[in-house]
Order: structure tokens, then sequence, then C-alpha cells
């Protein structure tokens, strides 16, 4: 799967940020994306910092985008280590020098900086705080308090990790924040999607199976919009321990101290919350009746 936003600036600069695979079918879309942006003349901006896993033709876009102008501006090592035989050979070096420049700047407190900062990281901060705020209001609210601590927390940043780690870390957070400092809203409880059992051990309600067409319709950009309104339709606790784990990838202390709970509630959780999405995607693309 691949989830891509667009952020836009001025000068007709263009960041894609691209999170999940880019394969042989993914890849189709980040093309056509990437190919109407060009074709009008845009500064293309490629964020791969989210990719997973890019199979052969996925590499063979990206080196092709970079041909035709595209520059790689954020990469995690293995899509690096994919393209950089036939990329630039200074994309590397020059980012990571560019990123303690720049991080000498914020500190002298030039406004210049910060509105670099807010260019090269505030997409992909957005796209974060999406996934854990349903409104899009609120998810600029969080990005923007996450921006405001990371001026105030400057000091403390002493670059152990990348810029873009740190900020993703304080973006979580402020997310999170916002869901707990706001009143609950009424959620479809849990329960019923959890499976269940009688006093033999049988399943008391009849299994959905997922079918071929199913498990293909999850290709389409149309099912995994369905995907993410399942998540959101999870109660609030379930969804963050999913989103912290399976889609932003932490660890389960990680986790556990974002959301102060201990690892065995997340574990527990995780897996409850897997579960119950299970039957919310199998009743949507099997024609279950909830």
């Amino acid at each position: 799967m691949i989830r891509i936003t667009v952020a836009t600036s001025t000068e007709r600069r263009v960041r894609v940020i691209v999170e999940g695979q880019i394969t042989s079918a993914s890849s189709v879309e980040l093309a056509s994306l990437c190919q109407r942006h060009l074709t009008r003349g845009d500064k293309l901006e490629l964020d791969l910092w989210s990719v997973t896993f890019a199979d052969r033709d996925g590499v063979a876009l990206v080196r092709d985008l970079i041909r035709q102008g595209c520059v790689l501006e954020e990469c995690s090592e293995l899509v690096r280590m994919l393209v950089e035989d036939r990329s630039s050979s200074s994309t590397k070096s020059n980012g990571a020098g560019n990123e303690g420049q720049l991080i000498a700047e914020l500190r002298s407190g030039r406004s210049s900086a910060f509105e670099q900062v807010v260019q090269r990281y505030g997409g992909r901060m957005l796209a974060t705080a999406r996934r854990f705020l349903k409104n899009d209001c609120e998810a600029e609210d969080a990005v923007q308090e996450a921006f405001a601590c990371a001026l105030r927390s400057l000091d403390k940043f002493n670059g152990d990790a990348l810029l873009s780690t740190w900020l993703h870390r304080i973006v979580v957070n402020a997310a999170l924040l916002q869901l707990r400092s706001r009143r609950r809203r009424g959620e479809q409880s849990i329960e019923s999607l959890l499976p269940r059992f009688d006093e033999k051990g049988k399943w008391i309600d009849e299994r959905v199976t997922w079918t071929n067409a199913a498990e293909t319709i999850l290709e389409s950009r149309e099912s995994r919009d369905m995907v993410w309104r399942c998540i959101d339709r999870l109660p609030e606790n379930y969804r963050s321990v999913l989103v912290l784990r399976d889609i932003e990838e932490l660890d389960t202390d990680e986790a556990a101290r974002c959301l102060s709970v201990s690892a065995n509630t997340i574990k527990v959780r995780l897996h409850r919350a897997r579960q119950a999405l299970k039957v919310l995607i199998e009743r949507e693309t099997c024609g279950g009746v909830e």
C-alpha cells in the first residue's frame, strides 16, 4: 500500500511525501501524480523517509524522477541504498551538511531558517497528525503546537537523531495531547467487533471469509480510504495504539511512553484493535452485515 501527501509552497515548489511501499502496482499512482506536476513546470521534491520498501519498478521510477530533475530531499537508508548508485552521489553528504547548518541558523534565531523547516517538514508532520486526528483543523493545530514546542526545546536537541525524526516525535506527542484533552465523542464499541466463543471454544459468530476479490481491492486508492475510515471508527485508545505501532512503527516501549501506559497494555490493546479492524474491513469488502 502507498499513501501520498502533496505539500505546495511558493515559487511552484511541490513536496511529494510518500509512505508505504513503492511497487509495480503502487508506482503507477506516484508516477502519474509526479508527471502532472512536472508537466506544469513545478519544482518537485521527493520525501521518501516513510517508504519501507521499493521493488525493481519502484526503484526505476525514483531514479527516472531524479533524472527528470526531481530532488530527493528525504530518504530512508534502505531506499537510498537502492537508488544511490544512479542518483547524485552528493545527495547524502549534502543533506547531512545542510541539516547541521539549518539547525545552527535556527538556534541563531534566523526567521528564514524556521520558514525552511516548515516548508521541508510541515507536510510530513501534517500527514502524521492526520493519522491521529479526524479533523484537519485539529491536525493543523497539532502541527503548529509541535513547531512551537520544537523552537522552545531547540537547546535540548543534541543531534543524536535526524531533525525529521525529532520533529516526528514532537508532532505525535502533540496529536496525542489533543486526543487526551478533548471530550471523547461517541464511538463504536470494540466489543461487538471481537471474536466470541462458546463454552466449548467454538466460534459463536459466523466468520467472514476473505476472497481474492476482497484482497485485490485493497490495492486501490478507494480501498485505502476505506481502511482509514475503518481505523477512524475504532475507539481512541485502541486507534492510537494501532497507529503508533502499525503505522508509525514505534516499538512497544516507545508507544507505552507516548500513551503513559504499560507495555502490556499496549500489547493487549494492539491485539484487540487488529482484530476489530479486520472485522470492520471484512464487513466492508465482503458485504457483511454489522
